[in-house]
This record gives structure tokens, sequence and C-alpha cells, in this order.
């Protein structure tokens, strides 16, 4: 049985906590793992993760996750998020709920990556000195202190005062094709499916069936994106995106909207970690 060792001030790298295991979420995990801090995702059902090859998402399921060099290792308790967090070289992903993680130990910076961008965003400012929300829905002062844009047009973009953008359901275009590349869930209902993201389709094959029904690749390419076979689906969230660019296709890594993100995401953590030691030095000094 293992000892359970209390947080302490042992630690020496800057925790980063991030809501949300999708790409972006993971994007912003690889650049400030890089970047010296000790990161954990926390799981959130809602929405679905398709972009499974771009994220960490599947190490929830056991599975060996790796991006760009920085593995993603899972959490199933607080014991192990202790042992994950002392060999700080990874990425930790858990399904623990944000009341353990805070109990376990404040982080210097929360980030909101869920990407709900249809549903009431909670104000989460005071679990964290710092609160960052990426995509709509983030209000400065009122739920978040930076909110950084997701919009394809705006990706990266730092919003210090006012709102961000709200949802204009106009996706990034890929090989000239938006809102074409997608399907949504026509209903609630259990999804199965047999093919693996990066296998090239024809429009109208059929990748996966939603509550017994088709659902058809709407038009030719490669699976960029799909949900995890065995998922429980809400209705009017993406389960299927195609890539059309043939050998430009991308389904694993990092792409640079992600890019943009992520570092936006660095730069604001690291302003306030540095504002927060200077007021330190200034309170030492007085």
């Amino acid at each position: 049985m293992r000892e359970v060792v209390a947080p302490s001030n042992r630690y020496i790298q800057p925790y980063a906590l991030i809501l949300g295991t999708n790409e972006i979420a993971s994007a912003v995990a690889v650049e400030m793992r890089r970047a010296g801090w000790s990161v954990v995702l926390a799981h959130d059902p809602f929405p679905p993760v398709i972009r499974r090859k771009m994220a960490f998402h599947d190490a929830l399921f056991g599975e060996s996750v790796v991006i760009e060099a920085i593995e993603g290792v899972l959490a199933e308790d607080v014991l192990d998020l202790l042992d994950a967090l002392n060999a700080s070289q990874h990425v930790i992903v858990t399904r623990l709920q944000l009341p353990d993680l805070i109990a376990l130990r404040t982080p210097e910076v929360l980030i909101d990556g869920r990407m709900q961008m249809y549903r009431v965003t909670p104000d989460l400012r005071h679990i964290a000195p710092m609160t960052i929300g990426l995509g709509p829905n983030f209000v400065v002062g009122e739920n978040c202190d930076i909110a950084i844009e997701t919009k394809p047009s705006r990706s990266g973009r730092l919003v210090k005062r006012g709102s961000s953008e709200k949802a204009d359901h106009d996706p990034q275009r890929l090989g000239g094709l938006g809102k074409e590349r997608f399907v949504h869930a026509s209903r609630e209902g259990l999804w199965h499916t047999a093919v693996d993201i990066g296998v090239r389709v024809f429009k109208d094959f059929v990748v996966g069936r939603l509550d017994g029904l088709p659902v058809c690749a709407p038009v030719d390419g490669v699976v960029r994106g799909v949900a995890r076979d065995g998922s429980r689906i809400a209705p009017g969230v993406k389960v299927l995106e195609i890539d059309p660019r043939g050998r430009d296709a991308q389904w694993t890594g990092i792409d640079n909207r992600s890019t943009l993100i992520a570092r936006s995401v660095l730069k604001a953590a690291q302003g306030g970690e540095l504002e927060r030691a200077a007021k330190s030095n200034s309170s030492i000094l007085a």
C-alpha cells in the first residue's frame, strides 16, 4: 500500500490545470510542459473529442499517447496524480473532478479549454491566481482573467478586457471546405465505429452508426476526427470530420491554429507568473 504524501512546497515547477482533453487543450499542455510547467488535463465528457490523434484524450482509456515527444500519462486516483506530478516530464490526464484536483494542489493557472461553445460558462476565478478562457462565452472580469480567441480568423488573440467573440458556426476551412467536412449527431444515442482516424474514405461511405442509424462520410478525404467507439453522444455535437486535402491532410500532431492558441496561453501564464513574483519580491523588500 502506497503512503499518501501531502502536497508541500517541494514543488518547484508552476502548475497548470487545464479543463478539457481535446486537441486545443492538448496543444496548450505540450507548450506549457516544454516551458517547464507541471500540467494536468482534466477530462470533461462534453463535447466528445473527435480529433483524438491530435489530443491526449485516449490516454484516459489506457492507450499510449505521445504528441511531439511529450507523453500523456493517466492518473486514475489521487495517489497516481501525486506520483505523476513528481515525475512531471509528462502531461497528466485524469477523470478526477475539479474539487479533488484543487484539494491536492492549487494551480498557478487554471485554463478552461473545454470549448463548450453553447453552454453557460461558470466563473472559476476563485480557484486559481489566474484563469484563462479559450474560445467563446468568456468575459474578462466576470468568468476569467484573460480570454484567448480560438476562432480560425483570430486564433491566439488575447482579450484583456471585454468578451471573446461569439461562436459563428464557421469552422476552419481545409481544402476549400468548411461545414461540409463535418457530420453532427442528429439525435442522442450510442456511437459505434470500426474506422480509425487517418483512414481514407469516400463520400457516402458508412463510417459508423449512431443509435443504430448509419453515419456516412460527407465528402471524399481522410478521417481527421471521429468520436471514440462506444461513446454516448448528445444531439447536435460533431461526431465525424473529414480532411479533403489529399496528401496535405493532417490528422496527427499539432496544427497551426492550435499552436497559435497554445503560445498565447503560455505568454499570458508567464506574464501572470512574473507579476506574482514581482509582488512577492515587493512584499519581502517592504
